[in-house]
């Protein structure tokens, strides 16, 4: 996962799921062809689906059980992560078809 990957949240922050994007993606930089991967840590925006309303969602779980770099598991498609109430879900697209990670 990078920088402008697809994210779900449901339920949402009013009921319905909402929709957002990774928007940041802190150090140490880890890239696979040249786009930086996200792991745990990073920021998403999402945006509240009834009311339009942008807000941010630090992802600070889950991840690769294998893949870390500096502590920080790193994101897949589809990977669902368990949040207080919540589940985000990681919809992609990759950073990269060639890096693999299978692991739970």
């Amino acid at each position: 996962m990078t920088i402008g990957a697809a994210v779900l949240l449901t339920p949402g922050a009013a009921g319905p799921p909402d929709s957002g994007v990774i928007l940041v993606i802190p150090p140490p930089a880890v890239t696979a062809a040249g786009m930086p991967l996200a792991m745990t840590g990073c920021v998403c925006q999402v945006i509240n689906s009834l009311t339009g309303v942008p807000y941010p969602l630090v992802v600070s779980t889950g991840g690769s059980a294998a893949v870390r770099v500096s502590g920080k598991a790193l994101l897949r498609v589809g990977d669902l992560i368990t949040l207080p109430g919540a589940v985000l879900s990681i919809i992609g697209p990759p950073a990269a078809t060639f890096v693999v990670d299978q692991t739970p």
